[in-house]
């Protein structure tokens, strides 16, 4: 598992709006969603699932994730890396937490993105980490 790298922790910390999470089915067909509850936890991403169908469907059958965010400046960042989709145990409980509104975002489970790579457009799409 990878450690964040210092400027991909400061980019979290000012990003701004939602993030773009992305998975693909098992014939590599991308899909593409919104996410608007999401946090860091530890070195992974923890994202809660609301209302996931293509999207679950996709981690089930062993997808890999991206996630797609923007700092309050406008520089974009891109993450990757390996899925677990949790119902029960601590990153659950975290999500659990800080839903807001139960009937509103009934957080079926916790979508965990173990960030491996991550890339930034402030260098022209250069790796970072």
């Amino acid at each position: 598992m990878a450690v964040w790298c210092d400027e991909l922790a400061k980019a979290w910390d000012q990003r701004k709006g939602p993030v773009v999470f992305a998975t693909a089915d098992a014939d590599r067909l991308p899909n593409a969603v919104y996410v608007t509850w999401i946090k860091r936890f530890g070195n992974a991403l923890l994202l809660a699932d609301n209302y996931f169908d293509k999207t679950k469907a996709n981690i089930s059958s062993g997808s890999r994730g991206a996630v797609v965010f923007l700092t309050a400046e406008g520089t974009s960042y891109q993450v990757k890396g390996p899925i677990e989709y949790e119902t029960s145990g601590p990153a659950f409980d975290e999500m659990k937490r800080w839903l807001p509104d139960p009937e509103r975002f009934p957080g079926h489970a916790a979508a965990l993105l173990h960030v491996e790579e991550a890339y930034s457009n402030r260098y022209g799409s250069k790796r970072i980490q």
